[in-house]
């Protein structure tokens, strides 16, 4: 198999090298193992962690420098996002996904540059034979709430499953904690909404998935356009919850990484 690893990158330094450190740690398992890297960093020492990586791979990975001077804010609070930064890291995405189209390669993996994942988990996302298929991570979205998953069952973010979107809110906090309870044993669940860790094939890359905005459709995030997009193609979405990575979503988390290397290594 030919696999395109793929990320839009600005992030702080200590987070992105333990990102690449965790990357170069892959099992390919004769697979073939490309990178292609949009360097959207302000930060001078995150370019360099790039280009030090490079160094190490570069028959194997491409580097293309981001086009805008936009502030991301990103604290020990939560991400600031505006529809401005959303859209161009949209584009982002789908140029990655053109590359992967037009040199043919069998899967993508799209994966945010704050996450640390197994060694095991893409040949693993492979071997569940998905066309789209999202590790579950789990984050505190706020400092003092509870950890839930990047995966959703529907509309924007609703841990519910749709049809109980007119039931009573007793039968939707159910089926929230219910979910949320099957996400933390490991299995394969079909679910209505995923992103940041995902694995995606040559067919459905090849029948149009993308990030492009769908112009009568009010959801915030291109996540969510891909993934109604998606469906409408004809593909399920799947999460998968047996390697879950490590979300470094605050500098904070960082404390978390050794431990989390102990228990993997």
């Amino acid at each position: 198999m030919k696999i395109l690893i793929g990320s839009p990158i600005k992030q702080k330094p200590k987070i992105l090298e333990e990102f690449l450190y965790f990357l170069s740690k892959i099992e390919k398992d004769n697979n073939e193992i490309f990178y292609y890297f949009i360097d959207d960093n302000d930060l001078l020492e995150s370019k360099k962690l790039l280009k030090k990586f490079y160094k190490k791979n570069k028959e194997f990975i491409i580097i293309k420098q981001g086009y805008s001077n936009d502030k991301y804010i990103c604290d020990n609070f939560n991400h600031q996002w505006n529809d401005e930064l959303i859209w161009k890291v949209a584009n982002y995405k789908n140029e990655i996904i053109n590359f992967a189209r037009e040199n043919s390669f069998d899967y993508l993996f799209l994966i945010d540059s704050d996450l640390l994942i197994h060694p095991k988990l893409i040949s693993h996302l492979i071997n569940a034979n998905k066309d789209i298929i999202s590790e579950v991570f789990w984050t505190k979205w706020t400092p003092e709430g509870p950890e839930l998953p990047q995966v959703w069952q529907c509309d924007e973010y609703n841990l519910f499953p749709a049809e109980l979107i007119k039931a009573n809110e007793d039968e939707k906090l159910k089926a929230v904690l219910d979910f949320i309870e099957k996400l933390k044993k490991p299995g394969i669940y079909r679910v209505g909404g995923l992103g940041a860790c995902t694995l995606i094939s040559k067919k459905a890359i090849n029948c149009g998935v993308s990030f492009d905005k769908i112009y009568n459709l009010s959801f915030w995030g291109e996540d969510r356009h891909f993934c109604i997009r998606a469906v409408a193609l004809g593909f399920e979405l799947y999460a998968d919850t047996y390697y879950p990575p490590l979300h470094l979503y605050r500098e904070d988390d960082l404390k978390k990484v050794e431990q989390f290397k102990e228990k993997i290594f």
